[in-house]
């Protein structure tokens, strides 16, 4: 993530690399393991989420919180072991900002995994899946096979898409 008049490398980082310096303060960084092409959406969304708080105030600042969470930016820091608390608000922060950056389109539970497990996120698979399953049951997305909604427990690959009760 470059910032106005970065260099080229981006902006300056401590030497651990999980902050950035801007105008002498630290900031958290972008987990660094996120895949480049889903880190750029986040960020997408990130930017028309300021964008929209300008706008429309304090009711477009939960998107910037979930932008930021997903990018590892807020949270439990991205480079610490997740709790199964810390885990679940960061998977389903993913899923709410992806889905906002494709309006019209769904998510697969591997980007989330993705996103939040870096290079380990075969691992995560089953756990991003049954949270699927959970926001589904609030109503905030629903979990689809063939653009179809689905029962917990179906076999094969599943999309996640914007439920009735999704938080624009």
């Amino acid at each position: 993530m470059r910032g106005v008049g970065a260099s080229d490398e981006g902006p300056e980082r401590t030497d651990d690399g999980r902050y950035i310096v801007v105008d002498g303060r630290r900031w958290r960084a972008t987990d660094p393991g996120i895949p480049e092409k889903l880190r750029v959406e986040l960020v997408a969304e990130l930017m028309d989420a300021r964008r929209a708080v300008r706008s429309e105030g304090d009711a477009a600042r939960h998107r910037v919180q979930d932008a930021k969470v997903a990018l590892g930016e807020r949270g439990e820091p991205w480079w610490e072991e997740p709790t199964g608390s810390a885990l679940r608000e960061r998977v389903a922060a993913t899923y709410r900002a992806l889905l906002r950056h494709r309006p019209e389109g769904t998510t697969c539970p591997s980007e989330a995994a993705r996103v939040v497990g870096g290079e380990g996120w075969r691992g995560l698979s089953a756990t991003v899946r049954d949270l699927a399953f959970d926001l589904a049951d609030e109503g905030t997305v629903r979990v689809l096979q063939k653009g179809e909604p689905v029962e917990r427990g179906v076999r094969g690959p599943v999309r996640v898409g914007r439920g009735p009760r999704f938080p624009a």
